[in-house]
């Protein structure tokens, strides 16, 4: 019973040896990645000290990973630590991409608590509503994508803006409908 345990204690102290060989045992190269220094609210611009890098296996480098940062602005919040990708950040122009004769349109919503529910890249239904009168509520623009939420200013009763892709023709009926109506969204898939 003895000699078993020796062959047994033997065995599992090469295999100790093997796995500390392996682990000290040069890796390949990473990658270098950007990732957030810290915890960041959407809409914040990126400066040097907002970022730092990370090197992470080939593998596990996400896909869109952004080379520079600085000067870009994040389209919703990011957790320290996280990797910098080009769906998390906006370019110079809130139409970057966009089709000609496509428009941001800022919109202020009658209800800012709505407006903290949305996130850049949701698609809503923008729809206005009298306060007057029995008419219902007509959908001014259908299916529009948020392009950007600004940080709600100081007085929830005075609404909050989102800012929408539209259309010329689009954003013209949507301000017709801001002067007489109050706005609000819906959200769809």
């Amino acid at each position: 019973m003895s000699r078993h345990r020796r062959l047994i204690a033997a065995g599992l102290a090469a295999g100790a040896a093997a796995l500390g060989l392996a682990a000290a045992r040069p890796h390949p190269r990473g990658v270098p990645v950007l990732v957030a220094a810290r915890d960041l609210p959407a809409g914040a611009t990126l400066s040097t000290s907002d970022v730092g890098v990370r090197t992470l296996p080939a593998r596990a480098v996400p896909d869109g990973a952004v080379r520079r940062a600085a000067g870009r602005t994040l389209t919703g919040p990011i957790r320290r630590g996280e990797p910098l990708t080009d769906v998390r950040l906006r370019g110079g122009s809130l139409l970057d991409d966009a089709a000609p004769g496509t428009v941001a349109m800022p919109v202020r919503l009658a209800d800012a608590a709505v407006v903290r529910l949305l996130h850049a890249g949701d698609r809503v239904d923008l729809l206005a509503a009298r306060a007057e009168g029995p008419l219902p509520a007509r959908t001014v623009a259908a299916g529009v994508p948020v392009v950007a939420v600004p940080r709600p200013g100081p007085d929830p009763d005075e609404g909050a803006l989102v800012v929408l892709r539209t259309g010329r023709t689009q954003a013209a009926a949507i301000a017709r409908a801001a002067v007489d109506s109050r706005l609000s969204v819906s959200i769809v898939g």
